[in-house]
């Protein structure tokens, strides 16, 4: 469980999970943390995809546009 993603999503789970066999809260809050896992995650890949673009050899544009 290195990936934060996993981790965060994990969690996630475990609150939606308790929510159903008995911890009393409101469906807005559930709704609220679900909304909040799913951004963490998407947040985390994108930073992800960031951080393996600059490691790229940078592209030049006009040395592969056809004439």
């Amino acid at each position: 469980m290195k990936s934060r993603k996993v981790r965060v999503a994990v969690a996630t789970v475990i609150c939606a999970y308790a929510a159903q066999v008995g911890l009393h809260m409101s469906e807005q809050v559930l709704v609220t943390i679900m909304a909040c896992g799913v951004a963490l995650i998407v947040g985390i890949a994108h930073e992800d995809h960031g951080r393996r673009d600059i490691r790229a050899p940078p592209r030049d544009e006009t040395a592969t546009t056809p004439l």
